[in-house]
C-alpha cells in the first residue's frame, strides 16, 4: 500500500469515528448525561464548549469565528505539511502520525462549521439531525466532547477532569507518535 493511500486511509478513518461517535452521542444524550462505561474511572459524559480546549472561550461570537478560521488556515498548512512527508518518502510512522492531527483537526472544525446548522439544542432533551430549528449558524457551531476519565474523584478535587472527544484524541496520539519517530520526522540536514 502507498504512504499516500494510508494518510488518505487513516485521515477517512479517524474522521469517520469522530463523527460517527458525536452524532450517536448528540442524538442519544441530552447535554450533561453521563454513562459509566468502566467502574468509576472511564464514562461518557455529553458535553460541549466552542472549541477550545477545556471549554476556554474569548471574544464572544468574534473570537468564535476567529478560531474557527484561524482553524481553516492551521489545516491547510498540515496539508501541506503532509503532502510534503509524502512526497520525501517520510517513515509511515510519521505520516500516520500527521493524518491524526490533520483528521482531529479536521473533525473539530466539522462540528465547529456546521453542528450549529445541522442540530437543535441538546439542552433538557435530545437533539435531532438536520433539525428544522438549529441552535446556531454556519461557523457557530459547538464542539461535542463524552469521553471522561476520571481517575480520582474526591469531595474538592478530581484528577484528570478533560473531557474530550476522538478528534481530541487523534491529535494527541499524532503528537506522541511525532515524539517517538522525531528523528525521521524532523531529520537533520546536512550541510555543505
Amino acid at each position: 500500500m502507498s504512504k499516500k493511500t494510508i494518510a488518505i486511509l487513516t485521515v477517512l478513518l479517524a474522521i469517520l469515528i469522530d463523527q460517527v461517535s458525536k452524532i450517536y452521542v448528540k442524538t442519544h444524550f441530552m447535554l450533561g448525561e453521563e454513562v459509566v462505561v468502566f467502574k468509576d474511572w472511564f464514562k461518557i459524559h455529553f458535553t460541549e464548549n466552542n472549541g477550545m480546549a477545556w471549554g476556554f472561550e474569548f471574544g464572544g461570537e468574534a473570537g468564535k469565528l476567529f478560531l474557527t478560521l484561524f482553524r481553516l488556515v492551521a489545516v491547510s498548512g498540515i496539508v501541506y505539511w503532509l503532502w510534503q512527508t509524502i512526497q520525501r518518502k517520510a517513515h509511515t510512522g510519521v505520516i500516520i502520525a500527521i493524518a491524526l492531527i490533520l483528521a482531529g483537526a479536521v473533525g473539530n472544525i466539522i462540528d465547529s462549521v456546521f453542528y450549529g446548522v445541522i442540530f437543535d439544542s441538546s439542552h433538557g432533551r435530545l437533539a435531532t439531525l438536520f433539525a428544522d430549528n438549529p441552535y446556531g449558524k454556519l461557523f457557530h457551531g459547538k464542539v461535542v466532547d463524552m469521553l471522561y476519565f476520571p481517575m480520582y474523584e474526591g469531595e474538592s478535587f478530581t484528577f484528570f477532569n478533560a473531557i474530550f472527544n476522538g478528534a481530541d484524541s487523534w491529535i494527541t496520539i499524532g503528537v506522541a507518535l511525532l515524539f517517538i519517530f522525531n528523528k525521521q520526522a524532523f531529520p537533520k540536514t546536512e550541510e555543505n
